[in-house]
């Protein structure tokens, strides 16, 4: 028997997922496609993005107020849909809330572990991301004899929330970027940020297909089904759709528009709330 601790969830309360701003969106689309039953409340951080160039201190303040909020909204679970918070408060949040809360980065790593040949896995991410060498720690927690390459790339958020992903000049900024890491000899790379998925293809295209490439999302959504079901929270499916709600910081609308051009269903509504608040 799984003791759960005071938690008084249903089981068809939502899911809270949360990022900095769109890129967890790759996150909540995976939730979408795995765990069609589960209700969800996702907020994007859009006031304060991108949180990769922060301070730790300021990622786990925003990361607080985000998970109070979520609770207010009486969620069963929550994931950091987000690389930075996931690296640098993650730890900290797990220990003062009440209710199971997972990020991407186990997933993601354990994927990379699982998918390498050569044991060489490259990295990309925010400056906090790498930074934090979070993911290096945690495949060497798995293998050893893993060498982990990180390089950051600031210049990818602006670009997808821009919406840019498709535009002549990202090919020009990948190359900028990840023209080492091609010479460096790996055989995985994963994409640390939950923006990155936005420009997978064009990465594909320039890195080539025998790379294999790792999109955290789908591995935590697994992740998410797994602690649900142990812990005997997944919902039933008793309604004919799931429930979904969005919620922001700033940019209600462009907010909107971007999620209903990558979501498989269009969201009606998108409300702003100040979350400086919680």
């Amino acid at each position: 028997m799984i003791l759960q601790k005071n938690w008084h969830c249903k089981n068809d309360a939502p899911i809270g997922v949360f990022d900095s701003g769109v890129g967890g969106l790759t996150v909540a689309r995976e939730i979408m496609r795995q765990l069609p039953d589960e209700n969800m409340v996702y907020f994007g951080d859009t006031a304060r993005v991108p949180y990769g160039s922060k301070s730790k201190d300021n990622i786990i303040r925003y990361s607080r107020q985000i998970l109070r909020f979520l609770e207010q909204q009486q969620v069963k679970a929550i994931v950091i849909a987000c690389n930075t918070a996931s690296a640098l408060a993650l730890d900290v949040v797990h220990e003062e809330f009440d209710l199971p809360v997972i990020g991407v980065i186990e997933p993601g790593a354990r994927a990379a572990v699982q998918a390498t040949v050569n044991k060489k896995i490259g990295v990309v991410g925010t400056e906090a991301t790498i930074r934090s060498e979070m993911y290096s720690r945690i495949v060497k927690r798995m293998d050893q004899a893993v060498a982990v390459i990180g390089k950051a790339c600031p210049l990818f958020v602006p670009l997808v929330e821009e919406g840019f992903a498709k535009h002549k000049v990202t090919e020009d900024i990948i190359d900028y970027y990840l023209a080492s890491m091609k010479c460096s000899g790996v055989d995985t790379m994963i994409l640390g940020c939950t923006h990155y998925p936005l420009l997978r293809s064009k990465i594909r295209k320039y890195m080539g297909d025998e790379i294999a490439i790792v999109n955290p999302a789908y591995e935590t959504a697994m992740d998410l089904k797994q602690i649900l079901a142990e812990r005997e929270l997944a919902n039933p499916g008793q309604r004919e759709t799931a429930s979904y709600e969005f919620y922001v910081s700033d940019a209600a609308d462009k907010f909107k528009e971007f999620a209903n051009s990558i979501l498989p269903y269009d969201i009606a509504t998108t409300r702003q709330v100040n979350i400086e608040e919680y």
